[in-house]
């Protein structure tokens, strides 16, 4: 490593906390429900040095210099894949990016013949996202690669989430007691069920919010399972945001009216939309996020979208530095 280049790599170690990456235990990032409050600390720590590089006017750093990064998507992707492989080579990995319909995928291979097939061709950190539930784990078995869960199914996507956590702490500081509201399909979003994970951990109090058919069946039995007291329930969509200290819609697929599950986009728009009227009941200054896409004119207003308290936009673009420190640390970041 030449000489500048073995500087920048010090300066990122010496802008770590002391003994900071020594408390990562993770191989592979599948959700947050196995992160304890220090280590999705280290993830924030780690990601404000990333934010740092980005801002040079070289965004460069060659500390995955020699790996290699696949990106492995199943499903489409803007934002998530394009931050993903942005972190990669902001962090001098060579990079794969793997589109399934245009693989062997489309010929029949399986998923597990595709894992080892990348294995065999070098990869040492694989981003993968699955329309099926659970099919990181499955590859996480299997390889030796890292593996990093960009969204599987309606089950989970850990990135988002700790952008999410990491934008909110940017705004608002410690999430300890702050009142995150999340309104919409609940039952189909992976980042919702990542973020409870992970904003509980931070000590946030979460309200989910939605018509009872975006509900699912099984949410109180997996609140059972999240810190006592921090997650609740709510249809009524005043009652969820009054005093929110951040209002998150998500997205609305319109299969949802097609399958009956909501009786009309309108009803739903009058009921559930965040729109400035409504936010209005959230506190003063109150954040609003969404985690892309959005229905500009259903779950939000354009207004609200790109109106003064929308950190929308922030949220893509901490997703690069977010993306780089997980890429760092299941590489082995500095604790090895």
């Amino acid at each position: 490593m030449r000489s500048a280049e073995r500087g920048i790599q010090t300066t990122i170690s010496e802008s770590l906390p002391p003994l900071s990456t020594a408390l990562w235990h993770h191989h592979h990032v599948l959700d947050l429900d196995d992160f304890t409050r220090e280590e999705i600390e280290v993830v924030m720590d780690i990601a404000d040095v990333m934010s740092e590089i980005l801002q040079r006017e070289v965004k460069r750093v060659p500390t995955l210099r020699g790996r290699t990064v696949v990106t492995m998507f199943y499903e489409p992707s803007t934002r998530t894949r394009a931050s993903f492989e942005l972190a990669a080579k902001s962090l001098s990995a060579d990079t794969v990016s793997l589109d399934a319909t245009r693989s062997s995928v489309a010929k029949g291979e399986s998923l597990l013949d595709t894992l080892l097939t990348i294995q065999a061709l070098g990869a040492d950190i694989i981003v993968m996202r699955h329309q099926h539930s659970g099919a990181p784990y499955i590859a996480a078995r299997h390889v030796k690669a890292s593996i990093i869960n960009a969204g599987d199914g309606w089950h989970a996507h850990p990135s988002q989430a700790l952008l999410d956590i990491y934008t909110i702490r940017k705004h608002l500081g410690d999430l300890k007691d702050r009142k995150i509201a999340i309104i919409g399909d609940i039952m189909h979003s992976r980042v919702a069920r990542s973020n409870i994970w992970g904003m509980t951990t931070m000590g946030a109090k979460v309200v989910l919010c939605g018509p009872p058919t975006l509900l699912s069946p099984g949410l109180k039995e997996f609140i059972a399972h999240c810190r006592p007291g921090q997650v609740t329930i709510e249809t009524e969509l005043e009652n969820a945001i009054r005093d929110a200290d951040v209002v998150m819609p998500l997205r609305l697929q319109i299969e949802r009216q097609q399958s009956g599950l909501l009786p009309s986009l309108r009803e739903y728009v009058q009921l559930y939309q965040i729109n400035e009227e409504k936010l209005s009941i959230a506190k003063p200054h109150a954040l609003v996020m969404h985690p892309g896409p959005m229905n500009e004119g259903i779950e939000i207003s354009a207004g609200v979208a790109r109106g003064a308290q929308s950190v929308i936009e922030e949220q893509v673009n901490n997703g690069v530095a977010v993306r780089m420190a997980l890429l760092y640390l299941v590489a082995g970041g500095r604790g090895g």
